[in-house]
């Protein structure tokens, strides 16, 4: 009876060994085995047999990103302002054997692992760093530019521990009261020369607009004059036209008229009344008219006339 017993109590215990020598590997981890205290494999997501009392799991890894809490620290800027930052950090495990024998920390913080711990220190010392060269008004500016140079600056510190960092965010900048409130009139004073500013211009480019108004009206204005001018010259330009051709074709009814028989007495009787018809519209009451002799014979005076047709 004791060595029945005996004999089930080995067969439970082998059982029990080789139910533990199998291990399954959940999804997105890596677990490290030691044999014999040294590093042996590497074990990914999967069913796993292991040596009984020589192979242990030491180390077990999430190759999921990460997001990680870096505390508020107190930053002095270059312009000698304290602040108060906190942020997140985003990293994963790329490589799990660096991961577990990269680094190691003396105190240990509880929940954060070796690399995690160091990672935040770093973010934390990379911050002081990064803010410590510029002033007040860039860390507000350039936050973009702040978590570039820190992420640029993580990764490459954390390589040699297997570990990539995607990114870091900026959660809070806090800023003294005292700073604040000057920051605030600042703003304020900002604000308000920007808006005379913003008035001056408005006012100058009305001015500007009017003044281009009143000059197209001038141009428009001398335009329709100098068209008004153009018009008239040509209107009296076809008129004196028009009285030429008119004067030069009478002219030559005239000659015509002349070269016809009795054509020149009938012009120097036309002439000669015309003249008397001068004489006698100046020879009004009050008019004192001196002819020359010659001019009181009618008779010479048509004369004269036919001597100068002929």
């Amino acid at each position: 009876m004791p060595a029945t017993i005996f004999t089930i109590a080995i067969v439970i215990f082998g059982l029990i060994v080789l139910f533990k020598s199998f291990r399954v590997v959940p999804a997105k981890q890596a677990w490290i085995v030691e044999r014999l205290g040294k590093y042996s494999s590497t074990l990914e997501a999967g069913l796993h047999l292991l040596v009984p009392f020589i192979d242990k799991v030491k180390y077990k890894h999430s190759l999921k990103e990460k997001a990680l809490d870096v505390p508020v620290q107190p930053c002095f800027t270059a312009d000698n302002v304290r602040i108060f930052i906190d942020g997140v950090v985003y990293l994963k495990v790329i490589d799990p054997v660096k991961a577990s024998y990269g680094i190691s920390k003396i105190h240990r913080t509880p929940g954060l692992t070796d690399y995690e711990y160091a990672t935040v220190q770093l973010a934390q010392t990379m911050m002081r760093s990064v803010i410590g060269k510029l002033e007040l008004d860039k860390t507000f500016e350039e936050r973009d530019n702040i978590n570039g140079q820190i992420v640029k600056s993580v990764d490459e510190a954390t390589d040699p521990w297997g570990i990539q960092i995607s990114r870091y965010e900026i959660q809070n900048i806090k800023v003294p009261d005292t700073i604040l409130r000057t920051m605030e009139k600042q703003m304020q004073a900002e604000r308000a020369r920007r808006s005379r500013i913003l008035e001056s211009e408005g006012t100058m480019t009305a001015r500007i607009n009017k003044s281009i108004g009143e000059m197209e009206k001038e141009i428009n204005e001398s335009e329709g004059i100098k068209e008004k001018w153009i018009n008239e010259a040509e209107g009296k330009a076809a008129e004196i036209l028009y009285l030429s051709k008119a004067t030069a074709a009478s002219i030559e009814k005239i000659a015509q008229a002349i070269s016809l028989p009795n054509g020149a007495d009938a012009v120097s009787l036309q002439v000669t009344e015309k003249v008397i018809q001068e004489f006698a519209a100046l020879a009004k009451p009050g008019n004192k008219i001196i002819l020359p002799m010659d001019l009181s014979d009618l008779g010479l005076l048509e004369e004269k006339v036919k001597e100068s047709l002929k």
